[in-house]
């Protein structure tokens, strides 16, 4: 469902609408009234199919899109988040969770939520990744993971401050993050001896300490760690110069410090169609990596693309996991 204020109605539609038959099928954990009336705003034609169970979904999914209902207790004013929406939106992801944990579902794919409308509801946690996290009851900090054609990207620390990214940052972050990345390119992305590049800090790597010690007191013992589990990792690199197109030929991953170090390059390259994967789940999540735009929510302007990419990517993740299950 996404924030029933922000574009994730519309994305999901769209995406319906533009289905091919090389188009993965999915089924809406949303509100079929909130559908309805996107799709009168927009000026098409839906067909929707309120559906029990995802093997409905399968058979529906070609002419109808399949909705297994998720309704809100307030109308939805697009732009105009309201807590009032939280319940629907949590349950709409315990749900989504539930099927994928159960196997039914393949993956998850999820439509951007608005945290300030949780929170003051009395969600507690930072974002979609933490909230899965709990849900899987894995025990173990889920990563995040960003892609898009030609560079997937990790930062380990997410959504905080740059001041307090040098406190945050901790050798056993960075190395979990990379075993964790590693795992799942063999495991979901079928990259058999994964190549990690593990970002810098600060400019020009600290320059042997001179512009910063994090390089030297928690990166490269980090970077050390991952190599001697036999993984291949180099740096850590200054990361004015590792996003160039010579230098992404050199790894799989790279390994970020904090949030824009990752997330600029990527954008610069693919703002349209990066995808959010989050590592160390149980099952595949995948997300467009964009907020709830609650600037054009309801003018019709929501480009699908990210979305699309999203539920292709979990497709494909759920194929390489299938043809590793039966290689092995």
């Amino acid at each position: 469902m996404g924030d029933p204020a922000g574009i994730g109605g519309e994305l999901t539609i769209k995406a319906w609408l533009a289905r091919t038959q090389d188009s993965p099928a999915f089924a809406a954990v949303d509100d079929p009234d909130r559908l309805t009336a996107i799709a009168e705003s927009l000026g098409v034609t839906l067909t929707m199919e309120i559906v029990e169970n995802l093997s409905q979904a399968a058979t529906a999914f070609e002419s109808a899109l399949p909705v297994l209902p998720c309704p809100l207790s307030a109308p939805a004013t697009p732009g105009k988040t309201d807590s009032k929406h939280a319940d629907a939106v949590i349950r709409s992801i315990r749900q989504a969770v539930g099927l994928a944990l159960d196997g039914e579902a393949a993956g998850v794919v999820t439509n951007p939520i608005q945290k300030s409308a949780l929170v003051a509801a009395g969600f507690h946690h930072p974002g979609h990744t933490e909230f899965l996290g709990e849900l899987a009851g894995s025990g173990t900090q889920p990563v995040m993971m960003l892609v898009v054609e030609g560079l997937k990207v990790v930062p380990v620390t997410i959504h905080t401050s740059l001041a307090r990214v040098p406190t945050l940052l901790t050798t056993e972050k960075i190395v979990h993050a990379g075993r964790t990345a590693a795992a799942e390119l063999q495991s979901r992305f079928g990259i058999a001896a994964p190549r990690l590049a593990v970002a810098a800090l600060n400019p020009h790597a600290g320059e042997d300490g001179l512009m910063g010690d994090e390089e030297l007191r928690i990166i490269q013992p980090a970077v050390t760690a991952l190599s001697d589990d036999g993984l291949t990792v180099t740096g850590p690199h200054p990361a004015d110069s590792l996003f160039h197109a010579d230098a992404r030929k050199s790894y799989d991953v790279a390994i970020c410090m904090y949030h824009d170090q990752a997330l600029i390059p990527l954008k610069a390259l693919d703002f349209y169609r990066g995808v959010n994967v989050t590592l160390g789940l149980p099952f595949i999540r995948t997300s467009p990596d964009h907020g709830t735009a609650l600037d054009i929510a309801g003018t019709g302007r929501a480009d699908p693309s990210s979305f699309m990419a999203a539920l292709h990517m979990a497709a494909n993740m759920a194929a390489s996991m299938a043809e590793a299950s039966t290689t092995s």
